[in-house]
């Protein structure tokens, strides 16, 4: 049986500020569906999975933080390094809130803390869509690097799999230049038509070619097929597909990878991942979601995978 195309309300402990609920609903109205908790049936089915106002139905994980953030409270080595992680639901740095952007609601995340707002529900056979844009800030010891974050999807395990920071899961990247790669986190596997970044090192990167020879049972970081990422400061439209063992990654209306053969290593060999939550990564720069909405599909369409 289909699970998890549903919304769960459990109350939040995340503080947050007041929005304005015009604007609230004038971002929401740009995806099919209503809010105030009456969900309208609608042709194509969408799913709200953030209502607009708090973090209801959503779980945090946050990792052991950088030593110059400030946690009181949390043991300390002798070099002055955080030596536990935060944990769940626990977010003293306030990394997840809800603030006004553009006039409308979003989601910020603050990045000084590396871990993930998660859902608490699991998926399988979606189409998932969101949008996202940066913020200014950034926190060591990515101070002078690239902004990253991002979703990754079909999320099973344990928190802190994956770096100590994130659950096995297979990485839709938002880094800014690499929008849509892949990255596997904890060792998911895939399979996908692809060359060689260096054909000599057997462990190079990964170019999605679609049409090439395909690479069956890999771990490595595939590389999307363009850069369709707008400039900072304004809003991406990211959309993705999964259906059984396959996934697509859209940026802003293009194609930029598909993946197939979607696997884990089991004690009983390798099993197919076809579910599991969403995870939206903290990782050391401010980065805003909005307008997450989800839908079941029982094929992707002919255009998004020619």
């Amino acid at each position: 049986m289909r699970r998890g195309l549903r919304t769960d309300s459990p109350t939040s402990d995340l503080e947050t500020p007041t929005i304005d609920r015009r604007a609230a609903l004038k971002t929401l109205a740009a995806i099919p569906f209503a809010i105030n908790g009456i969900e309208i049936a609608q042709p194509d089915a969408w799913t709200p999975l953030w209502n607009g106002h708090d973090l209801a139905g959503w779980d945090t994980y946050l990792g052991r933080p950088h030593r110059s953030s400030d946690v009181p409270g949390l043991q300390k080595n002798a070099n002055g390094e955080y030596a536990e992680p935060i944990g769940v639901n626990r977010d003293p740095r306030r990394v997840f809130s809800v603030v006004s952007s553009d006039g409308a609601p979003a989601i910020r995340i603050s990045g000084e803390v590396y871990g993930g707002l998660i859902t608490r529900s699991e998926y399988e056979n979606y189409h998932l869509r969101f949008e996202v844009k940066w913020g200014d800030q950034r926190w060591p010891p990515r101070e002078d690097a690239v902004r990253d974050s991002g979703c990754c999807y079909h999320s099973v395990g344990p928190h802190g799999a994956s770096y100590g920071f994130w659950m096995r899961s297979f990485e839709f990247q938002i880094q800014e230049g690499d929008f849509g790669d892949f990255y596997s986190l904890a060792g998911v596997i895939v399979d996908v038509d692809a060359v060689p970044v260096a054909p000599a090192n057997p462990r190079s990167d990964l170019q999605f070619a679609p049409g090439a020879a395909p690479i069956a049972g890999t771990t490595r970081r595939v590389i999307k097929r363009a850069n369709l990422e707008r400039p900072r400061g304004q809003w991406n439209r990211l959309d993705l597909y999964c259906l059984d063992q396959t996934s697509v990654h859209v940026v802003n209306g293009h194609t930029v990878m598909k993946l197939t053969g979607l696997r884990q290593k089991t004690d009983a060999g390798e099993t197919a991942l076809t579910r599991g939550r969403l995870q939206f990564q903290s990782e050391a720069a401010e980065v805003f979601y909005r307008a997450i909405a989800i839908r079941p599909i029982t094929e992707i369409p002919r255009d998004v995978v020619s």
